[in-house]
């Protein structure tokens, strides 16, 4: 799943007309770095949640043939539901297996086949160092397991596996990750992994210009 249903306050006016996802690094959108990648390694279904401005998405992605994908959308309408309540929304579309999670405002050169999840982990998080706009980070991470204390601090890079099974219990209506993250986390069942790699939140016009 591809998360691009954000408004991306940080990036107006950029964003005032066009979504953050369609923003241009290098002549190519954020997004198409994303589905090119995923279909280079053989993904053949990926779902893509809208809200703002999601139309033009839908227009300029389509059903996903150029990049020997089919695209699946979850409309949110025209707030997004945050993540957690987006992801939830899309649940029907995802499957019963664990699934990909990546932010579409996300750059990195994270070879994604790579990721694993353990049998118990209910999802496997992809922290980076934290970046100069985020200096304390999100979780710290003991032998493999996410934690909210207990060590070094780092910033949760919006790429993910995760098990249907995170958001049993929840209902329909915006709501954000965090609180799944600490239930997951009280039973032992966050698990994360370190990526040293290039990535890169592109949340500011200052950022997008330093990417470019």
């Amino acid at each position: 799943m591809v998360l691009a249903a954000g408004r991306g306050e940080r990036m107006r006016p950029l964003t005032d007309a066009v979504p953050k996802p369609l923003l241009t690094v290098r002549g190519k959108p954020l997004i198409v770095y994303h589905l090119e990648k995923l279909s280079r390694l053989g993904v053949k279904q990926v779902v893509i949640n809208l809200a703002w401005l999601g139309g033009q998405i839908r227009a300029a992605l389509g059903d996903g043939a150029q990049w020997q994908l089919k695209i699946h959308y979850s409309d949110e309408g025209e707030r997004a539901l945050e993540t957690g309540g987006g992801i939830f929304r899309a649940l029907p579309q995802l499957g019963q297996q664990p699934f990909l999670v990546v932010n579409a405002d996300v750059f990195t050169d994270l070879d994604f086949a790579a990721l694993r999840i353990a049998p118990q982990a209910l999802a496997e998080l992809v922290l980076v160092d934290n970046p100069t706009h985020h200096p304390h980070g999100d979780f710290a991470l003991v032998n493999g397991l996410v934690q909210e204390q207990g060590g070094a601090r780092w910033t949760y890079s919006g790429i993910g596996l995760y098990r249907p099974e995170l958001f049993q219990g929840c209902s329909a209506g915006a709501f954000p990750l965090l609180p799944l993250f600490r239930r997951a986390i009280a039973s032992g069942r966050l698990h994360g992994q370190l990526y040293a790699g290039a990535w890169s939140d592109v949340g500011s016009v200052e950022r997008l210009a330093a990417l470019q």
